[in-house]
């Protein structure tokens, strides 16, 4: 990529941002999300820690990071501060979560899914975390 954005939007202290993560997140009492999966979670940006749950499974994956720390796979804590300090405008109320463990191709419709959701909801700013 060239340093130049492909897309311009406001400064950055301007933008609503969210998160988009890829740890097979889901609500507790959801769902959970199954290898290859193609759908997304929501997750509300003010929901208990403890509720929610991640249903990426390996026996590659070290849970330890998550299990400690929510923000290691959904830094909702740290964004927070970037908007208390006006570094971005505003945190989006929905974060959201797809399987990791599936090939990209077939993430691509739910992708341009939430990227119109997003649009329609004033969010003009994706932070991925790749899990």
């Amino acid at each position: 990529f060239e340093t130049r954005p492909s897309v311009k939007g406001p400064p950055l202290a301007q933008r609503t941002v969210t998160l988009i993560s890829t740890a097979g997140l889901n609500m507790r009492g959801e769902r959970p999300v199954a290898p290859r999966d193609t759908r997304y979670r929501v997750i509300p940006h003010r929901a208990a820690a403890n509720d929610i749950v991640m249903s990426h499974v390996s026996v590659n994956f070290d849970r330890t990071g998550f299990q400690r720390d929510l923000n290691v796979i959904l830094p909702r804590d740290r964004l927070q501060e970037l908007a208390d300090k006006q570094v971005i405008g505003a945190v989006a109320d929905e974060h959201y979560a797809f399987m990791g463990a599936t090939e990209a191709h077939l993430l691509e419709a739910s992708s341009k899914k939430l990227a119109r959701e997003l649009h329609e909801k004033g969010v003009d700013s994706a932070l991925l975390i790749p899990v």
